[in-house]
C-alpha cells in the first residue's frame, strides 16, 4: 500500500522546499495594492495582484521601518521579503521587509549614478566651496512663489534684519518642466548679482524632489559665481544639489538663518567693537599721558633754567659756609688777641714786681730788662702775625662786611629790594643801614 501523509506533514514538507529555494528568500514583487488592513497589533496584510493573479502578504510590525509612505489600495508598489508557507493555513504568502513604490527603485539607482558620476568629475570637492558673505544686503530665493517654503524664507530673513532686500524667481519646482525652470532662476539671480541665493522647496516624495537631482541643475549650481544655498525638503531628504552647493540646510527656514545675519547681533557685535576701541584708545592715551610727565620732568630737570638754579644754590651754599669759616677765624684772632694782652699784662706786672723786689744788684734790674725787651719783641711779632692772619685787617683797609638783618652775606644787588634792612661791618665796628635805592651795573 502507497503512504498516506497527513496535511501537516504534507504542509511542512511544502515549507522546507520554499525555504530551500534561494530564489524565494529574497524576492521583489512588483504589483498593486488591495484588501490593505492595518491590525491593532501593528502588523500590516494586503494583497499584491496584477492582470493575471494575487500574492497574499504581510509586514510585520517589526519591519515597518521598511515602509516609508502610507500605503493604501491602489498605490503601484514593489515589495521585498521572502515566500513562505503558513503551515497551519495550508497556504503561502509574501512576508515583506521592505515596501516602494513602483518606479522609486528606479529612481534611487539612477540618483546613485549620477551621484558618483559627479564625485568623480570632483564637483562635490571641498576645495570648490566658497564661504557665504558674513552681511548680506540682497538674497536671491529661486523657489515656488506660493507654499510654505518661499514664507518661511521671507519671514525669518525680515525677522533677521528688516532692511534685507530679497530678489524671488518664481521657479517650477516640481514635474518635467521643473530644472529648466531651476537652472533659469539660478541664471538670472547671478547676473543680477545677488549676495546669496538659495534654492529649494518643501518636503514631498524622491518623486517630488526629483528636480534637484538633474544633472542640469547640478551644474548650473556648480557653475555659479554667487554662493548657493541648497535647502530642498526636511532634514532627512537629500537631493543632488546639496552635494553641489556651497552650503547644505536641513530645511529652507534654516537656509535663511544661515543666509542672513541677525542685526540684534550685529549691533551687539558693534558695541562690543566699539567700547573695545575706546577701552584700547582710553589706554594708549594714559599711556602717552603717563609717558609725557615723564619726560617733562626730565626736560625741566635738564633745562638750562634748572642747571642755573641747581649752580646757584651750590653757591649760596658756599658764600654761606664760607662767612661761616671767616665769622669763626675772625673770633679765633679776636680770642688770641685777647690771650697776648692778658700775657702782655702778666709780664709788665711780672717786671713791675721784680722791679720792686729788684733791690738787691742792679746786674739783676739789667737781665731783667733784656728779658722783657726779648719777650716784648717776640709780643709784638706775634701780634704782627695773628694781625696779619685776623680778617679785621682787611676791614682796616677801608673794606667792610655787608650782610641782611638775619646776618646772610650780600654778594649781589640781586639779594637786595628798595628797603631792606643791611648790617655793615667795618673794622671798629657794626653799622645798621637801610637801602634806599638798587642801581645794577
Amino acid at each position: 500500500m502507497r503512504n498516506v501523509f497527513s496535511v501537516s506533514r504534507i504542509n511542512a514538507y511544502i515549507r522546507r522546499m520554499f525555504s530551500e529555494d534561494y530564489l524565494l528568500r529574497n524576492v521583489q514583487v512588483r504589483g498593486e495594492v488591495s484588501n490593505c488592513k492595518y491590525h491593532a497589533s501593528g502588523h500590516i496584510y494586503f494583497t499584491l495582484k496584477d492582470a493575471s493573479g494575487t500574492l497574499s502578504c504581510v509586514m510585520f510590525a517589526g519591519r515597518r521601518r521598511g515602509l516609508s509612505f502610507p500605503m493604501q489600495n491602489g498605490d503601484q508598489v514593489v515589495a521585498a521579503g521572502s515566500i513562505e508557507v503558513y503551515e497551519r493555513a495550508g497556504s503561502y504568502q509574501l512576508y515583506a521587509s521592505h515596501i516602494v513604490r513602483d518606479g522609486v527603485g528606479e529612481l534611487a539607482e539612477r540618483f546613485e549614478m549620477l551621484k558618483k558620476k559627479l564625485l568623480e568629475q570632483g564637483m562635490f570637492d571641498e576645495s570648490y566651496k566658497r564661504p557665504l558673505p558674513r552681511y548680506i544686503r540682497t538674497l536671491g530665493v529661486v523657489t515656488a512663489s506660493t507654499g510654505a517654503a518661499v514664507r518661511d524664507i521671507v519671514q525669518i530673513s525680515k525677522r533677521r534684519n528688516p532692511y534685507i532686500s530679497i530678489i524671488l524667481y518664481p521657479a517650477i519646482v516640481q514635474g518635467d518642466a521643473a530644472p529648466d525652470s531651476i537652472v533659469r532662476g539660478i541664471r538670472t539671480l547671478d547676473e543680477i548679482g545677488v549676495d546669496v541665493i538659495i534654492i529649494g522647496r518643501g518636503g514631498g516624495s524622491l518623486e517630488d524632489l526629483w528636480a534637484f537631482n538633474e544633472e542640469k541643475v547640478a551644474q548650473a549650481v556648480f557653475d555659479c559665481s554667487t554662493p548657493v544655498i541648497s535647502a530642498v525638503g526636511h532634514e532627512t531628504d537629500v537631493v543632488i544639489t546639496d552635494f553641489v552647493a556651497d552650503l547644505r540646510a536641513p530645511t529652507p527656514s534654516a537656509a535663511a538663518e544661515l543666509a542672513v545675519y541677525d542685526l540684534n547681533r550685529y549691533l551687539n557685535d558693534v558695541d562690543s567693537f566699539k567700547k573695545s576701541l575706546d577701552d584700547a584708545m582710553q589706554k594708549a592715551v594714559s599711556q602717552r599721558q603717563t609717558e609725557l610727565m615723564r619726560l617733562g620732568r626730565e626736560l625741566h630737570h635738564l633745562s638750562p633754567d634748572a642747571v642755573i638754579r641747581n649752580q646757584r644754590m651750590t653757591a649760596d651754599r658756599a658764600w654761606t659756609r664760607l662767612d661761616q669759616l671767616m665769622q669763626a677765624k675772625a673770633g679765633n684772632a679776636r680770642t688770641g688777641l685777647q690771650k697776648y694782652e692778658k700775657m702782655d699784662y702778666l709780664i709788665r706786672e711780672a717786671i713791675g714786681q721784680a722791679k720792686r723786689r729788684a733791690d738787691v744788684t742792679g746786674l739783676l734790674d739789667g737781665l731783667m730788662d733784656n728779658a722783657m725787651a726779648q719777650s716784648r719783641h717776640r709780643l709784638e711779632l706775634s701780634a704782627g702775625s695773628l694781625a696779619h692772619l685776623s680778617p679785621l685787617a682787611r676791614l682796616s683797609g677801608g673794606y667792610g662786611f655787608v650782610s641782611d638783618r638775619d646776618g646772610k652775606a650780600v654778594r649781589s644787588v640781586t639779594d637786595v629790594r628798595e628797603g631792606d634792612s643791611l648790617r655793615v661791618r667795618l673794622r671798629d665796628g657794626l653799622i645798621e643801614a637801610q637801602a634806599r635805592q638798587v642801581i645794577p651795573d
